[in-house]
């Protein structure tokens, strides 16, 4: 009888989808969002909407393929053929005033929200953010407290524990240190299924990031029925060894649904490998995670300087979580001990600016800041780059796509041959600019110094 319901519930999703979308064309592409709703099998109302998507700012265009094509042997085959790879990149320098606050002058390469790319792993980190939030708003005694869990649908996985971490318990903590030192997987659909697909979007949305949909748990194969469920969780106190509930969060459902239908190029490719067989028709993007790159951006300037950045867009974190977050983005897997990775994670394992192309140890005072994600041919970096003893600071965020055959879920992507050396060489190209760019203060970089490496692991 579950089944069933189950099955009527996503039917008649799929139906209300396709009269929304019927209706939704019939407008303009500037107009409100477009609203339907549902009864959902929880009696909750599930709605339809075709939020618009908001543009960004009039950048400087001219800079970036100027420098690209100072190094033609690099950029060459990517600046002929710019629509085919997808290219967007923005770029944003740091200036210091004589108090050392920060100012941004940002210049793009093809920015356009409108283009739809897949954001992979790199949404894990507004994720992580909001969880962070959460733990924030729930007044529970810090970030590592023990959570179970559970698991109500058939469909969903339970969690009693993290065998990597220093205890053995799994926490929002150990969780997002799982995401910025390696991009996991699972720590990432356990903090969405804690915070939830309606409280993280509509929390984004609230702090002013619109370009962004994050409803879909990575690398499950869960659908996007299943996906509007959020698994109950437990938190609990550590007390003479034994654990005591402190807080239930029930099950939930997802009572928003976007469908950003003012995207272009939803359906992309010529293929999809599924189960071993091929399927001849696009993939479709529609129902997956968005996020637009100039808000990739403009999220993880809010972090690193979260005191210029506009009341509205800043998180509600402590500064507990902050220095937690710089001492996290900033590492290499092997300088950590809980989790504890093998020689397989190398510096550049996500780090693609600069070193993603080399197995070699990155440089001490080099430190970059960021979340990458890599995923049907999409890489994407969004990183803040500091060299300690040069001085110099700045943002870049990029995207390319590198799936020649069309094919989805083939694993035959050109990151080694064209991805890879795509970002080491824009990262290098950059910082190589920035060495030469005259400021009018030297920027006092002791606020992130202490997240270097230390230096017995040089």
């Amino acid at each position: 009888m579950k089944v069933i319901l189950l099955f009527l519930l996503f039917a008649l999703q799929t139906s209300v989808y396709a009269q929304s979308k019927q209706t939704t064309n019939k407008k303009s592409k500037a107009a409100n969002d477009a609203v339907t709703t549902v009864k959902g099998s929880f009696g909750t109302v599930v709605k339809f909407s075709n939020p618009p998507i908001e543009m960004p700012p009039k950048y400087d265009s001219t800079l970036l393929p100027s420098l690209m094509k100072s190094k033609p042997e690099q950029f060459d085959s990517i600046l002929g053929n710019p629509a085919q790879y997808r290219v967007q990149i923005l770029y944003t320098q740091i200036d210091r005033d004589k108090r050392n606050r920060p100012s941004y002058t940002s210049y793009s390469y093809r920015l356009d929200p409108t283009e739809y790319f897949y954001p992979a792993s790199t949404v894990k980190f507004p994720t992580a953010l909001m969880a962070l939030e959460k733990m924030n708003a729930l007044k529970l005694p810090n970030k590592s407290v023990p959570m179970r869990i559970d698991s109500v649908r058939t469909d969903q996985t339970p969690v009693r524990g993290d065998v990597s971490s220093s205890n053995g318990t799994a926490s929002v903590a150990h969780y997002v240190k799982k995401i910025m030192l390696v991009s996991d997987n699972d720590a990432h659909n356990r903090l969405l299924e804690f915070v939830s697909p309606d409280e993280l979007n509509s929390g984004l949305y609230a702090k002013g990031y619109r370009n962004v949909k994050i409803n879909r748990r990575l690398s499950v194969g869960s659908s996007p029925e299943q996906d509007q469920f959020s698994n109950p969780v437990q938190f609990f106190e550590l007390i003479g060894g034994a654990l005591y509930t402190t807080r239930n969060i029930p099950l939930r459902q997802a009572k928003n649904m976007y469908f950003y239908e003012n995207l272009r190029d939803l359906k992309q490719g010529k293929g999809v490998l599924r189960k071993d067989s091929l399927v001849n028709e696009p993939i479709d993007f529609t129902p997956s995670n968005y996020i637009a790159l100039e808000t990739l951006q403009k999220i993880l300037r809010n972090v690193i300087f979260p005191e210029v950045a506009p009341e509205k867009e800043r998180f509600n974190l402590t500064p507990s979580d902050y220095d937690f977050l710089y001492n996290y983005m900033g590492m290499f897997p092997r300088e950590s001990t809980f989790p504890k990775y093998d020689t397989s994670y190398h510096d550049g394992y996500v780090k693609f600016f600069m070193f993603g192309s080399s197995n070699d140890t990155i440089p001490r005072n080099i430190r970059i800041f960021n979340k990458v994600g890599d995923a049907y041919g999409y890489m994407i970096d969004n990183a803040y780059v500091v060299d300690f003893d040069k001085k110099i600071e700045f943002f870049v965020s990029a995207i390319i796509y590198v799936n020649a055959d069309g094919i989805f879920n083939d694993n035959k992507y050109e990151y080694d041959q064209i991805g890879f050396p795509f970002f080491t060489n824009l990262g290098k190209l950059l910082y190589e600019y920035e060495l030469t760019r005259k400021r009018g203060n030297t920027p006092d970089l002791s606020k992130f110094s202490k997240y270097q490496m230390p230096k017995y692991l040089e």
